[in-house]
């Protein structure tokens, strides 16, 4: 493909809708061309958006769940002979349900292998190349799922606490190296997450929700500030993040249980 050498490149990852795609075009409308990556039929619709907004834009489509998916969006990002300034760590799945008797054990070691493994695997690959480099920002999709235990979203809960604690660990690994690391905590959002884990009948699923676009422009700025994380979205979140440094787990649990059990929305 060929890019502008004069514009910084950025990678963004689940980039075909929602909080992906809005991140990738903050970084359209900031002078950046894009990597994007995702698995759907969306992603070329998307990839022309973007390239609208003025970005050269390569697309892969790939499903990063597997080893493979990862691999192939690594060596496109390589192909491109320019260094990835900015890497979005952002496709994810949830699954909502009653983990003993109800949720699909495939499904949940999907949205490990999504969720946790892609995430370190990509990262591994990206930030040895910053590091090499000295310079680079990493921005990761967690959630205030994080800050909780996850009753209905067990796994998920799970997964982006992981998500958070990794970011984190990482962070403080390169302070010294000129990578930044920033973890995006999103609260519910108004994207496809709650249609596609199966959780629209729950009192999560049918309440408010923030605007992605909203979502992402505080993430690409957090980003781009060098910050630690950003609890991003409505006011609400922040207090939710908040009320989670203090509370018991079980308590926490609790509370959660009744956003995300099936039925609680009707």
């Amino acid at each position: 493909m060929a890019m502008n050498p004069d514009r910084p490149l950025a990678v963004v990852t689940g980039a075909s809708s929602g909080i992906g795609y809005e991140l990738a075009a903050q970084f359209a409308r900031n002078g950046f061309d894009l990597v994007i990556a995702a698995e759907d039929a969306e992603l070329d619709t998307a990839a022309r958006s973007l390239r609208d907004l003025g970005a050269e834009v390569e697309s892969v489509r790939a499903d990063l769940a597997e080893y493979e998916g990862v691999e192939r969006l690594y060596e496109t990002v390589r192909a491109t002979g320019r260094p990835a300034e900015a890497v979005a760590i952002n496709a994810g799945v949830g699954a909502g349900g009653d983990f003993a008797r109800d949720t699909s054990l495939e499904d949940e070691l999907r949205l490990i292998r999504l969720n946790v493994t892609s995430s370190v695997h990509l990262a591994k690959r990206v930030t040895r190349d910053m590091v090499a480099r000295g310079r680079g920002r990493i921005l990761f999709t967690s959630s205030i799922a994080a800050t909780m235990p996850g009753p209905f979203q067990a796994v998920y809960h799970a997964s982006k606490a992981f998500v958070q604690s990794f970011a984190e660990g990482i962070r403080n690994e390169l302070k010294d190296t000129g990578v930044t690391v920033t973890s995006l905590m999103p609260g519910p959002t108004d994207t496809e997450f709650f249609e596609r884990a199966g959780m629209e009948d729950t009192r999560i699923g049918s309440g408010h929700k923030d605007d992605p676009a909203e979502v992402a422009r505080q993430g690409f700025e957090a980003l781009m500030a060098g910050k630690d994380h950003i609890v991003a979205g409505s006011f609400a979140n922040k207090a939710m993040a908040q009320a989670a440094r203090v509370t018991p787990e079980p308590a926490k649990a609790a509370a959660s249980r009744r956003l995300s059990e099936p039925g609680s929305g009707e």
